[in-house]
């Protein structure tokens, strides 16, 4: 097969080392395949770079294996051309032996042209999608609590979501504050409502009647007799 990078070097990429195996021109004084292992951290993987570029290494490839592949990717990115490739595709390539190591069969793949390289955005768009994805998770874990508080809620038969749009809002956190200090008093509770929702007090008082259920006792919340 016809030999596209003759300098090049494929990485086994681990959560604490990265493996590393460097192709070169067979040439008097020197062997074609040096194999090398790196730690992860970041000055194990300055050696890494400082070695590739010793050797004037510009072609460099990885599977895109769980995470551990970003701080390598991070730290070799605008030091030479990295591919990230997929793991499926790698394992598929026929021709594979058992007795080789991955990162020689990864930079046997690169040296001839046989790897695919996977999209790899700039990076202010991946710290963009770092940060996306951030608030994402940040927004479905606030819903997830939301949603337990009004469960334990329903659960106690206070129908506050009945009354108040956001029961997470202003009121409704005053409101739940009270309730969990122990404040049994429909009116009292309702009082505590806010802007437009105090134009709701009489139906907000009917709302908070209920049973919460506490680790210690039992607090009952009743109508005031008329």
């Amino acid at each position: 097969m016809e030999v596209l990078h003759p300098c090049c070097c494929g990485l086994d990429v681990h959560k604490r080392t990265v493996v590393a195996c460097r192709l070169r021109p067979p040439s008097a004084g020197r062997r074609p395949k040096e194999l090398r292992t790196f730690d992860t951290m970041t000055d194990g993987l300055l050696a890494l770079a400082d070695w590739l570029h010793a050797a004037g290494c510009t072609q460099v490839a990885m599977e895109s294996t769980g995470v551990y592949w970003k701080p390598v990717y991070n730290i070799l990115e605008g030091r030479c051309t990295v591919l990230v490739a997929n793991a499926a595709h790698i394992k598929a390539v026929p021709g594979r032996k058992t007795d080789v190591k991955d990162a020689e069969w990864i930079a046997d793949l690169l040296q001839h042209g046989l790897l695919r390289a996977s999209f790899i955005p700039d990076q202010p768009q991946r710290e963009l999608r770092d940060l996306t994805r951030t608030r994402t998770s940040l927004i479905d874990a606030r819903t997830a609590a939301v949603n337990r508080v009004q469960k334990v809620l329903e659960d106690a038969n206070l129908k506050l979501a009945g009354v108040a749009t956001d029961i997470m809002g202003v009121s409704g956190r005053a409101i739940l504050a009270a309730v969990l200090g122990g404040n049994g008093d429909p009116a009292a509770l309702a009082e505590l409502a806010q802007g437009k929702l105090r134009a709701k007090r009489e139906e907000l008082a009917r709302a908070l009647s209920g049973r919460v259920g506490m680790p210690s006792r039992s607090m009952t919340v009743k109508s005031r007799p008329s």
